[in-house]
């Protein structure tokens, strides 16, 4: 499918990745395998890995633009206006008219920690276009995720100059995939079904990585030797449906802005990895204090404000 809107497109970050309508159970506990318990009142809105990083770059403060597949229905309408009202580009989204909006159904309990199914709709029909692919080609940064289909996955991977690759939902990646990634970022089960028990042994594919583990902070992991500690930073939890994302956004933003200019391949320093990792994580824990998935994420005077707050 083409873009919606044909054009050159050359921003810091290039999103490729999924866009669904959230729909949120607020609820006492997450239920148990066969087990029925009563929600609150649902709340809808928009959501998505892609869509939710994509808007998590864009207000961290780089230009951003999103390759994302959606309905033509009411949820992708809902989807654009929350996308564009956050700054990113959509020249590079496409329509599906047969199929509709991905919808995720999410139950976030009383302490915070959610569970979420995932119905891909026009998410699993995503593919690069030739406009697209030139976007990912002269991008900074391009961050994806696991919502789509591995193959165009791949092919971002083999098309970026840098690649971030944001390893969620939870997959076995082929060694094909790998090969084109620069920056792997996981969360313990995650790292552990890639590189089994010893996370170090992810570096074994990868060149680099970053192992989030939730309030505890995070991992970075370099070929270089480094293993460097970022403590999480401690806050009163309301929803953590965005954190994850709002991390991942918030690096590839804070990388692309490492650059004054062209491309960061081969450019990117443990220090500056390290850096992008302690903003990450303060926009993280932001976005935990607040409810929902695009609602949640912070925008970047308020991550800049908290991070001199927590290092400077």
């Amino acid at each position: 499918m083409e873009p919606d809107v044909v054009q050159d497109v050359v921003p810091d970050v290039v999103v490729v990745g999924s866009a669904n309508v959230d729909l949120v159970l607020p609820v006492q506990r997450i239920p148990r395998p066969g087990e029925t318990v009563l929600a609150g009142v649902m709340t809808r809105g928009p959501g998505g890995k892609g869509a939710n990083q994509a808007v998590a770059s864009a207000r961290a403060g780089a230009r951003t633009a999103i390759v994302a597949s959606l309905g033509v229905d009411d949820a992708g309408d809902l989807l654009r206006d929350a996308l564009a009202g956050a700054g990113v580009d959509l020249s590079l989204v496409s329509s599906s008219a047969g199929t509709p909006t991905g919808t995720a159904i999410i139950t976030v309990d009383d302490s915070g920690e959610n569970a979420i199914v995932v119905a891909p709709g026009a998410n699993g029909e995503l593919s690069l276009s030739e406009v697209a692919s030139r976007a990912v080609a002269r991008a900074k940064i391009v961050l994806s995720q696991l919502e789509i289909p591995f193959a165009t996955v791949q092919e971002a991977a083999a098309t970026s100059s840098y690649f971030i690759l944001n390893a969620a939902p939870a997959a076995e990646l082929p060694d094909e995939l790998l090969a084109g990634v620069d920056l792997l970022v996981v969360n313990e089960s995650e790292a552990e079904l890639i590189a089994g028990a010893d996370r170090s042994a992810l570096l074994k594919r990868v060149p680099a990585a970053v192992v989030t583990l939730g309030a505890a902070g995070a991992v970075v992991l370099t070929r270089e030797g480094d293993e460097i500690s970022v403590p999480g930073v401690p806050v009163d939890v309301v929803d953590t449906t965005a954190a994850g994302d709002t991390f991942c956004g918030v690096l590839a933003a804070t990388l692309a802005a490492a650059s004054a200019s062209g491309p960061v391949a081969g450019s990117i320093t443990a220090s500056d990895l390290t850096n992008a990792v302690r903003r990450a994580t303060v926009a993280a824990s932001l976005s935990v204090q607040a409810a929902g998935a695009i609602p949640s994420v912070p925008h970047g005077d308020a991550i800049d404000a908290r991070y001199a707050e927590v290092y400077l």
